[in-house]
């Protein structure tokens, strides 16, 4: 029984220890040269522009830093200007409750160059201001390493994306000509009235 309740306590400590592991994104060094095809203050339409991004490793590391490295996730991610006021983008250094980077861009898994993708902005994205982060991702898929288009400070490199607003040039011009339609209705019928009006009284 005494034997029993030791493993029993193991297991669910290590239950415990798995799903506490936390990791923190001051913990993470930055190892990835990250450069993006947009330029500061660029703005982007959602749903119909690209963006080429390029990645690797820093080239001047030690021999070895990557040696954990198995997967690279990229993803957009709020830029300050964008996360103020607003609750649901906050930075947070607990990764697991941060809400910085909320859109995939793609996964890959990590060579240490010769990276390129060319991603399309997706519809849903909302308009806001942007920069690009690589996660590294160790055989855990627990975050390693990163690498960023902007600087630390999140200032530099930084672009805009303009949402797709659901309106449509044709709908516009429907709902012009719906609403002249409107008013010379509006005009015609006051007009049919006053000369009944002055016809009725003729007699």
């Amino acid at each position: 029984m005494e034997v029993q309740g030791i493993v029993v306590a193991s297991l669910l400590l290590s239950c415990f220890a798995a799903t506490s592991y936390a990791v923190t994104f001051s913990s993470l060094r930055s190892t990835l040269v990250v450069s993006a095809s947009t330029t500061q203050g660029q703005v982007l339409k959602a749903g119909d522009d690209k963006i080429n991004i390029i990645w690797s490793l820093n080239t001047t590391l030690p021999s070895g830093t990557d040696s954990s490295y198995r997967t690279v996730k990229l993803k957009l991610c709020y830029a300050p200007i964008s996360q103020h006021d607003r609750a649901w983008r906050k930075t947070v250094d607990d990764l697991e409750k941060d809400k910085t980077c909320q859109h995939k861009i793609v996964s890959r898994p990590y060579t240490p160059s010769n990276n390129t993708v060319t991603w399309i902005v997706l519809r849903d994205v909302p308009t806001a201001t942007y920069f690009i982060r690589a996660y590294v991702h160790d055989s855990a898929d627990h975050e390693v390493a990163f690498g960023q288009t902007t600087d630390s400070n999140k200032v530099n490199n930084l672009f805009e994306i303009e949402a797709v607003s659901g309106r449509h040039a044709s709908l516009d011009i429907a709902s012009v000509c719906f609403s002249a339609f409107s008013i010379l209705s509006l005009f015609g019928f006051f007009y049919l009235e006053k000369r009944r009006g002055k016809s009725s009284q003729q007699k």
